[in-house]
């Protein structure tokens, strides 16, 4: 039987320079998408590529002192390299200036001339250079360009127009006909109520100011409006010819299934292209998805803010599968995500090192502890494994329906519920305990049986997100990869079969002060030089408060202490518990420091401790104590700890 297609694009990367997170996020998603429905049968072909003409383009290269050709061969270059480090299984890898896509864009311009739809004027209007985009007055935001918030400048030229209004009411209906076609529907809503409602302008569709861009060849002076030249890829880069007999791989793939794109464009693909296509008489795209940025910190990464971060000094620090899981699951499905060094290490060391990778090597450990390595089914079976098998096997539907509506992000989440419910079963289970009893031998076969089996259906079901991860893992269990159709049975790993002797540590527990340092070592060895240095720091100054006693200082009761334990407080996104040993007691204190550091850093530490404060209760848990800490101007707090190791319950005097 044949296989169903699916025809997937993403937007092409802009070659004015290289792309940052925020833009190899698109690729990392299109391509978890475009694994899983391989991995669900689909024929998949997922096409990817650059933008590389524009007045943008002709003025970077000038500043380079190379030509326009030069600079983006070596921008798409850098481009395809990262696209690569990330892993991405793109099909095709087109660029807009690559001749059939030059000679068909030609020939697509030529044909709405002659249909009519396209006719010459004089444009007159606000640009903005980076967005390649005329606007009128109404439509600028505080004087400044509405799409990316910079500078303006009059311009006037003679310019081809394509007549927008003939096709707006199609558009509309087709919009109201498929509610699925732009997602999310608040997408949707925008495109309706601001631009196609109150009325469409007939876009200008060629420029004559720059020369880098594709000729109108029965006007040499004007060269295509970049969007109309950047869009068609999506039908060039699979064979479309105007003028004649299409290829066999247009004729199977389009219309497109998905085009995936930032929600910065969306105007651009779900208003100007569908009206390109219906002029041509090609049916639309199925679907539309606009997703939200990723950003750094607290706003939208720029150059010119300096918080720019890239795909591949991340994967310096954290590798390839990290960095996947990271950018696909902290990216919710309609707002924007937020990524920051601190926030990577957190979940480097709580979900990949502990849930996951934890789990794995503590089965395969325990496997060769007590059995040598074999694994054997010896099928007995107690209530608790029930509920872990239901768990395992009814995670394959609940990915595929979060997939279906792109919520990959909740789809990932479903998957490390898997690996939660196996670690969950360890503690149920207690191998370690069956292990001292000769007679529950068989029991504990089959515990471990049950968890090789549980982490290799994860395991499976986690290809599409962290292909390498799950083939780590199935190389160390020593089990084949399995179809999707056998991701939701329980019991087929072989039994009998050994895992490896030595497990490999798939992800090693990062020290967030020790990154944090790296970054800057790395920023200062990158930053230019000056030839003055910066005015050293005058301190911080903060409010006086009101003078006391000696008598009153006295009061207060200062002591080393230790650390032994500290966990989160469930109910608060600022606390940690932790347990301190001052002198031969242990006391429970309650923290505000979740932001700067994490319950696994706090074990071991000597602090300060104040303690003789009250007890109180600090979102339902006793405190009886307090932890001191230093801030600084930006708020960041640093332990006060004693410079050299004293002894838990020394006095601080």
């Amino acid at each position: 039987m044949d296989k169903k297609k699916f025809y997937m694009t993403t937007a092409i990367a802009y070659t004015s320079g290289k792309p940052h997170i925020g833009n190899t996020y698109e690729a990392v998603l299109a391509d978890s998408i475009a694994r899983f429905k391989r991995q669900q049968g689909y024929d998949v072909f997922f096409q990817t590529g650059t933008d590389e003409h524009g007045q943008k383009i002709e003025l970077k290269a000038a500043e380079a002192g190379v030509t326009c050709k030069e600079f983006v061969d070596s921008v798409a270059g850098e481009i395809k390299n990262i696209w690569d480090l990330m892993n991405t299984s793109y099909d095709k890898f087109i660029r807009t200036t690559d001749a059939d896509h030059e000679k068909q864009v030609q020939k697509i311009f030529k044909k709405l001339y002659d249909k009519g739809d396209i006719y010459k004027g004089y444009y007159e209007g606000m640009y903005c250079t980076p967005c390649e985009s005329f606007f009128t007055e109404s439509q600028l935001k505080d004087g400044k360009c509405p799409d990316c918030g910079r500078e303006v400048t009059p311009a006037k030229e003679e310019a081809y127009f394509f007549k927008m209004s003939k096709y707006a009411d199609r558009l509309i209906e087709h919009i109201n006909a498929h509610p699925e076609f732009i997602q999310p529907v608040s997408r949707k809503n925008e495109m309706m109520n601001n631009f196609l409602l109150p009325g469409l302008q007939d876009l200008c569709v060629s420029r004559t100011s720059f020369k880098w861009g594709i000729p109108v060849d029965f006007d040499p002076k004007h060269v295509v409006y970049v969007w109309l030249d950047a869009l068609t890829n999506y039908i060039t880069g699979i064979g479309y010819e105007c003028d004649g007999e299409s290829s066999d791989l247009f004729k199977k793939n389009w219309p497109a299934d998905l085009h995936l794109i930032g929600k910065d464009i969306i105007r651009f693909h779900t208003i100007y292209w569908p009206i390109f296509l219906m002029a041509l008489d090609l049916p639309l795209p199925r679907q539309v998805f606009g997703h939200p940025w990723l950003l750094q910190g607290e706003g939208k990464m720029s150059k010119s803010k300096g918080n720019v971060l890239y795909a591949d000094e991340l994967v310096d620090f954290f590798g390839v599968d990290a960095v996947r899981y990271f950018v696909l699951h902290e990216m919710p499905f309609e707002n924007d995500g937020v990524i920051t060094w601190e926030l990577m290490v957190e979940r480097m060391n709580s979900e990949l090192a502990n849930t996951l990778g934890n789990l794995v090597n503590r089965t395969i450990s325990m496997s060769n502890k007590y059995f040598g390595g074999v694994v054997a089914n010896t099928g007995v079976e107690e209530e608790v494994d029930g509920d872990l098998k239901s768990v395992v096997t009814a995670a394959r539907e609940k990915v595929a329906a979060k997939m279906e509506d792109l919520r990959v992000a909740d789809a990932i989440t479903e998957i490390f519920a898997v690996f939660k419910r196996c670690n969950k079963y360890i503690d149920e289970t207690m191998p370690w305990a069956l292990a001292k009893d000769e007679s529950k031998k068989e029991r504990l076969s089959t515990v471990l049986y049950n968890l090789v089996e549980g982490i290799c259906i994860g395991a499976g079901l986690l290809e599409s997100f962290m292909p390498e991860t799950t083939q780590k893992i199935l190389c160390q269990l020593h089990a084949e990869k399995r179809s999707y159709e056998q991701l939701s049975s329980f019991g087929l790993y072989p039994s009998g079969s050994k895992v490896t002797e030595k497990p490999e540590i798939l992800f090693a527990r990062l020290d967030v002060k020790e990154v944090l340092a790296k970054v800057e070592e790395k920023k200062a060895a990158e930053a230019p030089q000056e030839e003055s240095s910066a005015p050293e720091s005058n301190g911080i100054d903060i409010e006086a408060k009101e003078e006391i006693t000696f008598d009153d200082f006295m009061k207060m009761q200062f002591q080393v202490g230790e650390i032994l334990s500290c966990e989160e407080v469930k109910k608060s996104k600022k606390l940690l518990c932790s347990q301190v040993k001052v002198g031969s007691q242990v006391r429970q204190i309650v923290s505000g420091i979740k932001a700067h550091y994490t319950a696994e850093e706090m074990v071991g530490k000597k602090v300060m401790v104040l303690v003789n404060l009250k007890p109180a209760k600090l979102a339902g848990v006793v405190s009886e104590g307090m932890i001191l800490c230093a801030e600084n101007e930006n708020g960041e707090l640093a332990l006060m700890v004693p410079e050299k190791d004293m002894p838990a319950g020394a006095e601080i005097c």
